[in-house]
């Protein structure tokens, strides 16, 4: 809810914001500024603890999807404040987000997850920071594309998710290391915070917010088998109910995400 609430405060001054300032450190100083932005930013930052616990308490499996829960309240903040219709689509991927964590949650294995070796754990973060770091690097008109820059933006934000769980697993054990993966969460979080504002400025939020979204939630799990080592013999029927749920919980993610009410939200429209 948290993560959810603070990205709407922050898109709605990111859309007001020149096109000039994209992909640029000035971006951020400029947003800075602004008290609405800033709180947005702080409600986000307040998130990362109960997510830190999150990860450290129950399977990653169950945690990344329930991140998704967060765009109901947008769901609802927009047909509360636009008077934007939600229709029985809408209300299916409020139904595919809400099951699909259920079903996900009741065959979940049990929470004795561990890490594979550092070279992997190590190599999946890296791949996603540079899939997020690439406008950087390849600044052209197709890299520099909204629906581009929103992929980049969800890696980025994935490798921070990532990294996230890895401090809640170090944190009582190893604390340097631990610390130097909260180094990974602020860089890469700033990181897939600015590609997102820019990729909100060249490309309709219907596309930005659930590209983003889903591949910031769901690329992790797909990932998670290279990185960590669960004890999948004793999820309930095999596994299908995890398969099913996670299917579910991406679609309704995809469609809340798309919808008018959450993208008119998200992206601030007439009211930014």
């Amino acid at each position: 809810m948290l993560f959810n609430v603070g990205i709407v405060l922050q898109a709605l001054d990111a859309r007001a914001s020149p096109a000039a300032l994209g992909l640029r450190p000035t971006f951020l100083w400029a947003l800075a500024h602004r008290p609405r932005w800033l709180v947005g930013s702080a409600l986000g930052l307040a998130g990362i603890a109960p997510q830190v616990v999150a990860y450290a308490d129950a399977p990653f499996v169950v945690v990344q999807p329930a991140l998704s829960g967060g765009l109901l309240l947008v769901l609802a903040a927009g047909n509360r404040f636009f008077g934007e219709r939600v229709g029985l689509i809408e209300l299916g991927g409020v139904v595919g987000i809400i099951g699909g964590i259920a079903l996900i949650s009741y065959g979940a294995p049990n929470h004795t997850e561990a890490h594979r070796g550092a070279v992997a754990v190590i190599g999946v973060v890296a791949g996603l920071s540079l899939a997020g770091l690439l406008p950087f690097v390849v600044r052209g008109r197709r890299v520099g594309s909204g629906t581009v820059l929103a992929v980049a933006s969800g890696c980025a934000f994935g490798a921070t998710n990532i990294a996230t769980k890895l401090v809640g697993d170090d944190y009582s054990v190893h604390p340097y290391r631990a610390a130097a993966w909260s180094v990974v969460v602020v860089v890469m979080g700033v990181t897939a915070t600015l590609v997102g504002m820019t990729a909100f400025q060249r490309r309709a939020a219907t596309v930005v917010v659930p590209v983003s979204t889903a591949v910031q939630t769901f690329l992790p799990i797909l990932l998670e088998p290279v990185f960590l080592r669960e004890s999948w013999g004793s999820a309930n029927l095999d596994g299908l109910p995890i398969a099913a749920g996670l299917g579910l919980a991406l679609v309704g993610c995809v469609i809340v995400a798309h919808s008018s009410a959450v993208s008119r939200l998200v992206a601030g429209a007439a009211a930014g």
